[in-house]
This record gives C-alpha cells, sequence and structure tokens, in this order.
C-alpha cells in the first residue's frame, strides 16, 4: 500500500514537472497576451485570462483561437475592456485577426503593431494620438477599422505598401491635413470610409481608386469634385467645401499640334478616314475652288503660335544665358544683398508645419549624404536638374512682404545659419513662419539645386515633423514657408527661466523625447534614401499647444552653407551636439543624429545646457560631467533638474538614463538606431502607465510624486 501511495506521489510530481513543457501556446506569444491582460487592469470577466502567462491555446481562453502553437486571433468587441494595449502586441507574429472594437481602450495605438494581421479593428474605442507608421509595414492587412476614436493630426504617407487593403474606415476621427498621396496607390481598395474628420485640400488623389463605396462627408475638403466620383456606386459628399460649377478645363497653354505633311503618313487607315481617292480629289478640288473662310482663319491663327512659341523659346534660352552670366557676376553682391541674414527659430500649432531655430551643419558632406535623390550626375559630374514635384504652395516676394511687415525686427522669431525667421500674418487670419534664406550661406551650385531640396522637404510628411507648406523663388531671394508654432523651442522652455521649464513636467519630457524619437525614426530608416538632420538641438524642435514636439529644420541639410564662411562660428554653435566623429573629421552619419538626440536627452533630464561656459569647468560640457553618472542612482538623483522639484518616479529616471548612456557612446558603431531607441522609450512610458496603476506599495518612487492622478496616466502610449 505504501509502494502504492509512493508510485502515485511520484507520478503526480512527474506529470506537474512535465505540464509546462506540453503547453500548447509558444512562450513570446504567451507573454505578449499576458502583458494585454495587465494593461487591461486584469478584467474579472476574460474567462482563462492570466496574467502570469499560462497556455492560452491550451487553456482556451476567451476569444482566442489558435494554429499549432501560435496566436492566430484575438476577438474581444464589447467586452467592457478597458485600460491600454501593453507594448508587446508585435511579438505576436502569428495573429492575423485583432478586433477588439467597442471597448473602453485609451491612449495611443502602440506603435509596433503585429505585423501580419490581416484584419485590424479598433474602432469605437477612446484612442488618440496618431496613426503609428508600423501601419505601413504590414504589407497583408486587408481590413482597417480605426473609426469612432480620437484619433489626431495628418493620415501620414503610410499606404503605399499596403496593396491588400480592401476596407479603410477612419471616420469619426479628428484627423487633419491633406490626404497623402500614398491613398491614391491602394489599388484594392473597394471600401473608404473618412467622414466626419477635419481633412483638408483637394480629393484628386482618390479619383484613380476602383471604390464602390466613398463616404468623405463634413470635412474641409475643398476644389472640384472628380468626375470618376460619378462612378461610385455609394458616395457620400455633402459637408465639404467643394467648389460648384464644372471643373476647369486644361491648362490653356498648350503646345500648337503638328502640322499636317502634304504626304499621307503610312499607317493603317482607320474607320473615319477617307478613302485615298477621296482625299486626292478634295486636295485637287480645294486647288481650284479655294479654301473655306473657316480653314483659311485656323491655318493663319496656327502658322500664328507656332511662330510665337518659337521666339518665345529663344527669348527664354537667350534669358537664362544672360541669368547665368548675371549670377556669376553679381556673386560677391549678394553678400550684402537685402538677404544678409541666418535661420530662425519657429513656432507652430498642433500639426506639424513649421520650422524651428536651426543652425545647420556647416562642414561639407560627401555627395552620397545629399538630400535631393532627384539629381542626375553627368560623365563628368556636372549635376543637371530634373523636374521634380513640389507639394508645397508658392508665395510671391510682395505677399510675404506684406505679411510680414517688410519683415521687420518685430517679426523677427529667430536665425542661424542659413537665415533669419519672420513671423508672417496674412489677411485671411492664417499666421505662418517664413525662413529667409540668406544668399551669402549658399554656394551657386546649391542656389540652383534649391528647388530639388524644396521638392524633397515637401515631401516628409510625419506628426512629429514640422512639414514645409510654401516657397518663394522669386527676384533673386529664396523663402520658406512653415506653419507657426504658438510654444516655441524646447531650448527656450528648458533654459529660459525656471518657472516657464516648470511646466516641462517629467511625463511630458519623456513624451517630448518619444516623439523627437519618431521623427528621426522616420527620417532614417522610413525615408529611402536615409536622410540625415545634421543639426539636432533643442532649438529645433519646436512645441506645440499640448507639447507635443515637432522637429524642424529637415532636409536643410541639403543646403549645407559655404564651409570657408561658416564653419569658424556656426559649427562651434552647435559644438555641445555634436558627435565625436563629427567635430574630428567632419563626417556625418545617421549615427551621429543618434548621439544629438543623446544630448537632447541629457537637457530633458537635467535642465542644463550642452555648454555651459558659467559653470566650473570640469561641468562645462553636459556629455562630460553627466555620463559617467548616468549608472549611479544616486548621482543621478542629483543631476535632475531642479525645476521637476523631485516629481518624477525613480525606475523611469533610471531608464531613461539607461537610453541616454546607449546614444552618446564616443564608437558610432555602439550606438543604437532610432527604431531600437524609440521601443525602449515606448516601454519606458507603457510600465510607467502600468506601474501607475498599481497600489502605493508597489510603485517604487524614492522621490517625491505628483499627486495628480493624469500626471502619468496621460503618457500611456
Amino acid at each position: 500500500m505504501e509502494a502504492l501511495a509512493a508510485a502515485f506521489a511520484t507520478g503526480l510530481v512527474l506529470a506537474l514537472a512535465a505540464a509546462p513543457a506540453g503547453a500548447e501556446t509558444d512562450p513570446d506569444d504567451a507573454a505578449a497576451l499576458a502583458n494585454l491582460y495587465t494593461s487591461w487592469n486584469s478584467p474579472s470577466q476574460l474567462a482563462g485570462w492570466s496574467a502570469s502567462g499560462g497556455d492560452p491555446c491550451g487553456a482556451a481562453w476567451q476569444g482566442v483561437a489558435c494554429s499549432g502553437a501560435g496566436v492566430t486571433e484575438i476577438k474581444l468587441p464589447g467586452t467592457g475592456l478597458d485600460g491600454s494595449l501593453g507594448y508587446e502586441l508585435s511579438n505576436l507574429f502569428s495573429l492575423k485577426t485583432l478586433d477588439l472594437s467597442n471597448n473602453n481602450l485609451h491612449g495611443s495605438i502602440p506603435y509596433q503593431l503585429p505585423p501580419n494581421l490581416t484584419n485590424l479593428n479598433l474602432g469605437s474605442n477612446n484612442f488618440n494620438g496618431n496613426l503609428p507608421y508600423s501601419i505601413s509595414n504590414m504589407a497583408s492587412i486587408e481590413y482597417l477599422n480605426l473609426s469612432h476614436n480620437s484619433i489626431s493630426q495628418q493620415l501620414g504617407d503610410i499606404f503605399g505598401s499596403l496593396n491588400s487593403l480592401s476596407d479603410l474606415d477612419v471616420s469619426f476621427n479628428k484627423l487633419t491635413g491633406d490626404l497623402p498621396n500614398s491613398i491614391g496607390s491602394l489599388s484594392n481598395l473597394s471600401s473608404l470610409y473618412m467622414q466626419n474628420n477635419q481633412l483638408t485640400g483637394s480629393v484628386n488623389v482618390l479619383r484613380g481608386l476602383s471604390l464602390t463605396t466613398l463616404n468623405i462627408a463634413n470635412n474641409n475638403f475643398s476644389g472640384w469634385i472628380p468626375k470618376e466620383f460619378s462612378s461610385i456606386p455609394d458616395v457620400t459628399l455633402e459637408g465639404n467645401s467643394f467648389a460648384n460649377g464644372p471643373a476647369p478645363p486644361p491648362p490653356p497653354f498648350m503646345p500648337p499640334p503638328p502640322q499636317r505633311p502634304r504626304n499621307r503618313p503610312k499607317h493603317p487607315q482607320g474607320p473615319g478616314d477617307a478613302p485615298k481617292g477621296s482625299e486626292s480629289h478634295t486636295v485637287q478640288s480645294n486647288k481650284k475652288q479655294g479654301l473655306g473662310t473657316g480653314p483659311l482663319v485656323g491655318i493663319i491663327a496656327g502658322s500664328i503660335v507656332a511662330v510665337l512659341c518659337v521666339f518665345l523659346l529663344l527669348l527664354c534660352c537667350m534669358c537664362n544665358a544672360q541669368k547665368r552670366t548675371d549670377d556669376a557676376s553679381s556673386e560677391s553682391k549678394d553678400f550684402g544683398g537685402p538677404l544678409t541674414v541666418n535661420i530662425e527659430r519657429a513656432s507652430s500649432r498642433e500639426i506639424p508645419e513649421q520650422m524651428d531655430d536651426t543652425s545647420i551643419a556647416t562642414v561639407k558632406l560627401p555627395p552620397a549624404e545629399k538630400m535631393t535623390p532627384e539629381r542626375v550626375y553627368g560623365k563628368n559630374g556636372s549635376v543637371r536638374k530634373t523636374k521634380v514635384p513640389i507639394t508645397a504652395t508658392p508665395y510671391t516676394v510682395a505677399s510675404l512682404q506684406v505679411a510680414t511687415n517688410s519683415f521687420c525686427q518685430d517679426s523677427l522669431l529667430g536665425e542661424g545659419s542659413l537665415g533669419r525667421v519672420y513671423k508672417a500674418d496674412f489677411p485671411n487670419g492664417k499666421v505662418l513662419a517664413v525662413k529667409k534664406i540668406d544668399s551669402a550661406a549658399l554656394s551657386l551650385q546649391e542656389e540652383d539645386n534649391f528647388l530639388e531640396a524644396v521638392s524633397s522637404m515637401s515631401r516628409l510628411r510625419h506628426p512629429n515633423i514640422v512639414p514645409l507648406t510654401g516657397y518663394c523663388v522669386e527676384h533673386g531671394q529664396r523663402l520658406l514657408v512653415y506653419e507657426y508654432i504658438v510654444n516655441g523651442t524646447l531650448h527656450d522652455m528648458l533654459h529660459f527661466s525656471v518657472e516657464i521649464s516648470r511646466k516641462l513636467t517629467w511625463n511630458i519630457r519623456v513624451r517630448i523625447a518619444l516623439g523627437t524619437a519618431r521623427a528621426l525614426e522616420y527620417l532614417h530608416e522610413v525615408c529611402m534614401p536615409s536622410l540625415v538632420h545634421r543639426n539636432l538641438k533643442s532649438s529645433n524642435i519646436l512645441l506645440d499647444e499640448e507639447h507635443n514636439p515637432h522637429l524642424s529644420d529637415c532636409g536643410l541639410a541639403a543646403l549645407t552653407p559655404n564651409t570657408e564662411r561658416q564653419v569658424s562660428t556656426e559649427v562651434f554653435g552647435s559644438f555641445g551636439y555634436s558627435a565625436p566623429e563629427f567635430a574630428m573629421s567632419g563626417i556625418y552619419t545617421v549615427k551621429s543624429d543618434v548621439y544629438s538626440f543623446g544630448v537632447v536627452m541629457l537637457e530633458l533630464l537635467t535642465g542644463r545646457k550642452p555648454l555651459d561656459s558659467s559653470r566650473e569647468r570640469s561641468e562645462q560640457s553636459l556629455v562630460r560631467w553627466a555620463t559617467p553618472q548616468l549608472h549611479d542612482i544616486d548621482a543621478l538623483a542629483r543631476m535632475v533638474d531642479p525645476a521637476l522639484n523631485g516629481m518624477y518616479p525613480a525606475k523611469s529616471l533610471s531608464r531613461f538614463a539607461d537610453v541616454i548612456a546607449l546614444c552618446v557612446q564616443p564608437e558610432p558603431e555602439f550606438r543604437p538606431p532610432m527604431s531600437e531607441v524609440v521601443q525602449q522609450l515606448v516601454r519606458l512610458m507603457q510600465r510607467a502607465s502600468i506601474v501607475r496603476r498599481q497600489s502605493g506599495e508597489e510603485l517604487g518612487f524614492s522621490y517625491r510624486v505628483p499627486e495628480r492622478e493624469g500626471d502619468l496616466r496621460d503618457i500611456s502610449f
């Protein structure tokens, strides 16, 4: 009997020990679902779900379906879920369907989503923020529903690779700005719902889509309704500002048709062609009878137009030749011309559309780094410009002079290595910022390539990047137009006064770091070819009314100032942000941007300037002083900006410092890519959000924490 009991006990122990090994769910999938459950505040109504791992496939968790060891479906619509989406969704590689619609989920949609989804439904929740750019990599997505949320800012250019998408619903949100060009490439799209947003501009980008349902009602669209919309079976357009009447005719200045040769060209005779005999008879008859009044007038008018075209072409060629001669002879004169000024600092609103205080790196970089992929290099190394699209609005010098009160001192916002920036108040009430490029800062070749740089900048689309909205090339002047961002620069917020810097709570500072990191990730890893900012610093980060960051001067590296004139002053001005390899050799890569970003994070953490000659010698260089202390928790606490008044979570502070330490490593090859930095900052914010919901004993704060509940809750991403 004892032997039997012993054998039974042994068998039970072996069975229990073997149970985990026999789990049916991939460990990464199980961990991701456990993280989701925690992010939802561990709702008791979900049968089978657990925060401690478990076996979702083997234990048949509610709403979960699997194939083999991989979780393929999560369907929990209308189950009363509350909380966020965690930070491990990207680990669900087998997930095809995610339906969490009609719940109370909030915060931003995670930056990283399951990469192989075919159906995503997050409709009717309380999500805010912007659409994550990881959607652009979801090549298999067929159904995407994000309707009835509070998603804001612009629709990014994220649709270029979504060739399988057939249903897109972003209705009843707070989306703004124009439609991105990439939405016109959705070749399989059949249903598009965008009603009840604040979208603007033309809808011509939609006219080539083979839609069966289109609803764009109650937006701010303008222009003419494309005639192609009449073929859509179900279309709703009311509540916009479309122009009345038919669409405008094609441009009037068309080249004249080629003159008909005397001998008929050899080609198959079409059904409308006259027989050869008939043609011959007609010609002979015309010779005898003369031409009628109508054809005669047409021939005379056509001949006059042809002669005028030839004359105008010759005149343009002569003017261009003369202009090149004039430009070459007056280059020195431009130094003292009306544009002898420097770059800006600007400010803008909720949607990134303006530029900030910006100096550009002044050491010339290798041609491969130039941000003008449209250039074509000839065999002799010369550069000839190609026609490139410019989506920004052209302005006249006169209109910008009126808006800036003749570029008066009272309108000045800031200046840098390329020119000054002015606030522009237009008669229609719109406020913009105008960057007036200093002609003395550009070489002749750079002046010739100005429009190419404008074209490149006009195509940058990211919620954390200040986009170019207009430009002016007239009377030898070159100006760039951006939207005005009201809260100014991060540099001013941090260093102007203690009272102002106190507005930047710890949560806001982490959010600023994350938004800036996402902007750099877009430049480095989304743009093709990769774009290097080359002048990242706190004065080039603009803050809107909600303190969301907008990176300015993106793309201006293509207009790098003349090295001989600027290197002694402008590079030194940004030296505190410059990576060691740039300071020593002038080599600047995406990893140099990562270093500069680390310096900006140090500014956010300490409230100190990168270089401060007013401090004692050992503390003048922020990186040199701070780096040895980043892993010492006591020293780290002493480094924190006094304006925070001790109101921050210690664990979040430590993780923030860990990211800084990676970014400011002296060897560029050891610095992480910006996508990795983004992921670490997202995790930092997610953990802070989760920790905030736990009991006070578990918080682990070693310093005074704000009592306002929203201070950490508002950073769940």
